[in-house]
């Protein structure tokens, strides 16, 4: 079974980048898309990875790659106002990587609260 979450885990992470990069290019180009929905997908995704693909041994590096990843999009995605794409991008791996982020966090503290 352990071996079909992280299956799942995996396929919903390359899922999601792949979404986000989607999303941005298709923006750039003003295609009509219902953002609220690809946004709800995207961050279920981003709960699927947090609760299926993350172990107890790797929360703590993900955890600081999570952080360091959502810094580094939200601040990258206002500097590259003058290039749609890339924040159109910045926003969606947002809306991965938040969720998963916060998934793992809850995670890390119900383990740190049983030991």
């Amino acid at each position: 079974m352990a071996k079909n979450k992280n299956l799942i885990g995996g396929w919903a992470f390359l899922i999601g980048v792949l979404l986000a990069l989607v999303v941005g290019v298709l923006s750039v180009f003003n295609i009509d898309m219902n953002t609220s929905l690809i946004a709800a997908i995207l961050m279920g995704l981003g709960i699927i990875i947090g609760l299926l693909n993350i172990t107890a041994k790797e929360s703590m590096p993900f955890l600081l790659s999570g952080t360091a990843l959502i810094l580094a999009s939200f601040f990258g995605m206002i500097s590259t106002s003058t290039v749609p794409v890339a924040g159109a991008i910045l926003v969606a791996l947002l809306e991965i990587f938040v969720p998963a982020t916060i998934i793992v966090a809850i995670k890390n503290v119900f383990n740190l609260a049983k030991d």
